[in-house]
């Protein structure tokens, strides 16, 4: 076998394991995007709503996106329990989220409120908080 071909074809195994290993090293991430609170909430940041689709375009602090419907049985409240509409909702706000479904996510329930430093190392970060 010509010298050249072997090494083409050593260096194309290589890579292939490579991609594999690096598959493999992002498994544990890919658990963190789908963490939820004890209560079965997931925390998203608002990248837009469409009320004329009843829709929420979702972005988890990974940067995976998720796009939600919403409909007259989403309840909506804010951090402190007080009932309010998706109106009130706008880009850059930080949401938990309950939904139903699997890949037509609808959400159930939209609670508008901040991730504590204890949630945030306890669902993206592999180290505890430092206090």
């Amino acid at each position: 076998m010509n010298p050249n071909k072997r090494i083409r074809n050593i260096s194309r195994h290589l890579l292939i394991a490579a991609a594999l290993l690096a598959g493999i090293s992002f498994a544990p991430r890919s658990f963190a995007q789908e963490k939820k609170s004890s209560t079965g909430e997931s925390f998203f940041i608002v990248a837009s709503v469409d009320q004329q689709k009843s829709q929420l375009l979702l972005k988890r602090p990974t940067e995976v996106t998720l796009l939600v419907r919403v409909d007259d049985k989403t309840r909506y409240t804010d951090d402190t329990g007080k009932p309010i509409k998706l109106t009130d909702l706008r880009a850059g706000d930080t949401i938990w989220v309950t939904t139903s479904g699997g890949a037509q996510a609808a959400a159930t329930s939209i609670r508008k409120g901040q991730m504590t430093l204890a949630e945030l190392h306890h669902d993206y970060l592999d180290y505890p908080e430092i206090k």
